[in-house]
């Protein structure tokens, strides 16, 4: 007799042509993610030859109950983890019945800066670091931490083995795995100073699609945790007091910083990036003053400064980069719940395209 299990692993390639696409978008509140899926009738790997799709708007806080339809275009196709076989995975961006894209539509914008010629001949690289946290369902309270309680404090859980240190590790693996499996280009993970988080890597990935693979990563994390029974959090500070916060690094090079000389164009970009420090602040994710304390894990909020393995630093520049004279720069300040398509090509559009 079949199971629940033999029914959602069934493998329809036996007894029909037909794939499941599970399209994927960004709701209102600029964090939430939101999929559905329709049938299509074969296999596909060209985002632009899959049908537009639309959804109702009002009940994801990103249009009127009276003019409700947002248009969904597909952009980036991946394999689906979950269903297996042909079955994909497709990141969308959001636009109005006329073409229009929609306020909380990040995508558009950033696929313009990166179609820029200045900064396709760049080759931009990013390489993200995603911290979240994995909370108890029901308590809101980190994994692994006593209920209404705290743990000892920081300094044995960062990258930390053995039952009383790591937590939810077969969470974290399955993801890992889900990642390689989708064709995210996810480069490793590691446990976190708080316990009970942790952090995967992303990169590094060309322009607009480093933005793609961070939501496409985020979508499977949700959906792991869901099945897990736990709740993923991408707040920048889940928990007050004396506790790390949560970031989203993003290291950057250019071509020209890749290569010799590079060092030098690394300087005039971070000078450039000091310049503009409010507005990437502004831009780098809700709730990141409560992490950008200067007590933790890097600096204050209001200042910026730069330098050579320095993790208090706003952008910290690594020991080989300096040694050999070009490579990449990290810049620390993006909160967890960063949009990836905002903090990656607003550091292409500062560091290439404003003088």
């Amino acid at each position: 007799m079949a199971s629940l299990t033999d029914l959602v692993n069934l493998d329809l390639s036996d007894t029909s042509d037909k794939i499941i696409a599970e399209y994927i978008w960004v709701g209102g509140s600029g964090m939430d993610l939101r999929s559905k899926a329709r049938t299509l009738t074969g296999p596909a790997n060209d985002p632009s030859k899959l049908p537009k799709w639309n959804y109702d708007g009002s009940s994801t806080g990103q249009a009127p109950g009276e003019d409700s339809e947002v248009i969904l275009h597909p952009q980036a196709i991946f394999k689906d983890p979950f269903r297996r076989g042909n079955h994909i995975l497709v990141m969308c961006d959001t636009y109005t019945p006329a073409g229009e894209p929609i306020p909380t539509n990040k995508r558009h914008n950033a696929a313009k800066i990166f179609s820029h010629p200045a900064v396709k001949a760049e080759v931009p690289w990013f390489g993200i670091e995603q911290e979240y946290t994995l909370l108890q369902k029901d308590l809101k309270w980190p994994i692994g931490w006593p209920i209404g309680g705290y743990p000892g404090p920081q300094g044995p859980y960062y990258c930390g083995i053995g039952a009383d240190k790591a937590f939810a590790r077969d969470v974290v693996d399955a993801h890992y795995k889900a990642c390689i499996y989708a064709g995210i280009n996810i480069s490793g993970i590691n446990g976190e100073v708080m316990p009970g988080q942790w952090e995967f890597q992303v990169g590094p990935s060309v322009g607009i699609s480093a933005g793609d693979e961070i939501w496409v990563a985020r979508y499977i994390l949700e959906r792991i945790t869901e099945i897990a029974g736990i709740v993923v959090s991408f707040d920048p500070k889940p928990i007050q007091g004396d506790w790390n916060g949560a970031g989203a690094h993003t290291n950057y090079s250019t071509k020209s910083m890749r290569e010799p000389g590079g060092y030098e164009i690394i300087k005039k970009a971070i000078e450039k990036l000091g310049k503009r420090h409010k507005e990437h602040i502004a831009a780098y994710g809700e709730g990141n003053e409560r992490r950008l304390t200067g007590r933790h894990e890097t600096a204050d909020i209001n200042t910026f400064k730069w330098g050579v393995a320095d993790r208090g630093a706003s952008i910290r520049v690594g020991r080989d980069t300096e040694k050999e004279g070009m490579g990449y720069f990290e810049d620390r300040r993006p909160a967890s719940n960063m949009d990836p398509y905002v903090v990656t090509s607003m550091i292409a559009e500062t560091t290439l395209l404003i003088n």
